[in-house]
């Protein structure tokens, strides 16, 4: 059937989802933009990326459905004595997962380097020792 409009390019046929080697760089991107001395607090945060959580962890949390877990921190945060770690203690964590966040990207008005820089910081809050109560407070009082 041919379009009686003139045709126009979306720039988005030929694109695909982002992958997890594009979750990287993007928070790659994030961790480089914050500032040195936070950065230095972060210490030895490793940021690891699946596709989405395990289902023991989603089970532990008990959570049903694996699209609602955007981001998990695993460790001991700076207020629980992450200071000072014992030999052999795993270092902190901070997961993102890629198909939840593609799915609440695709259901809100911003852009995916938002959305994945948004789970990042909330995730690095926690690792500071921050509840999800507080970091709620904080973006409240931040809107302000």
């Amino acid at each position: 059937m041919a379009s009686v409009r003139p045709v126009s390019h979306s720039g988005w046929s030929d694109r695909k989802a982002p992958d997890l080697e594009d979750f990287e760089a993007m928070a790659s991107e994030v961790l480089a933009g914050l500032p040195d001395d936070l950065l230095l607090r972060c210490g030895h945060l490793q940021i690891s990326l699946a596709d989405y959580a395990p289902d023991d962890v989603l089970d532990a949390l008990g959570i049903e459905d694996p699209h609602d877990l955007l981001g998990l921190f695993e460790g001991e945060g700076l207020t629980e004595g992450e200071d000072v770690r014992m030999t052999g203690q795993m270092p902190n964590r901070i997961w993102l997962f890629r198909r939840p966040i593609l799915d609440y990207w695709a259901a809100m008005d911003e852009t995916l380097g938002d959305v994945v820089a948004h789970v990042l910081i909330h995730e690095i809050g926690h690792h500071f020792g921050l509840s999800d109560h507080d970091m709620e407070r904080i973006e409240a009082a931040a809107d302000r």
